[in-house]
């Protein structure tokens, strides 16, 4: 009897513990994007695994319908430009954002005859320009034209699409006069004849796009989960500043260009990579949402951006390997505040 009810013992104390190493179930919306490299890298290197998370990566046309799907709660978390996410909560959307993914990466294209025009916002009046609604190269330009003394209400015309392949298309076709699409399209677009005249860079400098976004009850309740989380997007942004080649390879599996296109995306100077939160940059672009007249709202932001999260997670991969130099720098970085996406893949 004595040994029967020692291995019932046993057994119940096995199962408790396959019970207990269960990972965590993520919902994780992404778009086509080399932007969202981080979320490729962590997933198929195994980094969320590592952080005992099981991640369902789910695929977006447009930022507006990824955060419709983490509203609904149909998402835990997602990486959707920082106008969207801003936009949102402009309108009641009870969402934090928690972390970074890349900054920069958008830019305007043409056909070789027209890109002379675009160089200077001032002759943008009276042209046709399309963009994707919601879209962070978007609101850059509205608040670049804004500043020049460019109406862009009265005295141009914005067309909004639901993909940047749309954009794309119809600069093609010649019904736009420009575009505004985001990494891979302006690299893609440069392969079949167009120009890209201007990037988001050049218009404001080192400003955030895809921003790690969820509801302010799943940063409250899942607390641990999103610190694992983030801490697997670290590991990631290491694996990218050291391994060109195999970064390429993992996001080839997810934005099925040429790898040599892809190589000139990631690693070309026109996209910024990181997972900082980078709270004065989101504090910097609600300004200019309110140049670019998407919000009207005086509210502050400053309670949804959660920064506690990757600080936890940063100081957890410090302690883990306390020698490596990344950390320590990023940790500065992120102390600093000074939100610059400035360390590139070297």
């Amino acid at each position: 009897m004595k040994r029967l009810c020692a291995l019932l013992l046993m057994t119940l104390s096995l199962v408790g513990s396959a019970h207990a190493s269960e990972p965590a179930k993520l919902k994780a919306g992404y778009l086509p994007t080399s932007g969202h490299l981080l979320y490729f890298v962590a997933k198929e290197k195994g980094f969320f695994q590592q952080e005992g998370l099981d991640v369902e990566l789910v695929r977006f046309t447009n930022s507006g319908e990824g955060l419709t799907a983490v509203k609904a709660g149909k998402l835990d978390v997602g990486s959707f430009g920082t106008s969207a996410p801003l936009a949102f909560i402009a309108k009641g959307a009870d969402f934090t954002i928690f972390g970074g993914q890349m900054g920069e990466g958008h830019g305007l294209i043409a056909k070789p005859e027209k890109a002379e025009r675009f160089k200077d916002l001032k002759n943008f009046r009276g042209s046709t320009i399309g963009a994707v609604r919601l879209a962070t190269g978007d609101v850059v330009f509205r608040a670049a034209l804004h500043d020049a003394g460019v109406d862009w209400k009265k005295e141009m015309t914005i067309k909004e699409f639901d993909s940047p392949a749309a954009v794309m298309e119809a600069v093609k076709k010649g019904t736009l006069d420009a575009g505004l699409v985001w990494v891979p399209y302006f690299t893609l677009a440069e392969k079949q004849g167009l120009v890209v005249v201007k990037y988001s860079g050049d218009v404001i400098k080192g400003h955030t796009c895809c921003r790690q976004v969820a509801l302010t009850s799943t940063t409250r309740d899942r607390r641990a989960d999103l610190e694992h989380f983030l801490t697997a997007l670290l590991k990631a942004y290491q694996y990218y500043l050291t391994d060109k080649n195999g970064t390429v390879d993992v996001v080839a599996k997810y934005v099925q260009i040429d790898k040599a296109d892809l190589l000139k995306d990631i690693y070309g100077g026109h996209l910024l990579v990181s997972p900082d939160p980078h709270k004065q940059s989101v504090l910097q672009f609600w300004e200019f949402m309110k140049k670019a007249d998407y919000i009207t709202s005086t509210d502050s932001i400053d309670g949804r951006i959660n920064t506690r999260l990757y600080a936890s997670a940063l100081a957890s991969l410090e302690k883990r390997e306390p020698k490596e130099k990344l950390w320590r720098n990023l940790e500065k970085e992120f102390k600093s505040g000074d939100g610059e996406l400035h360390i590139k893949a070297h």
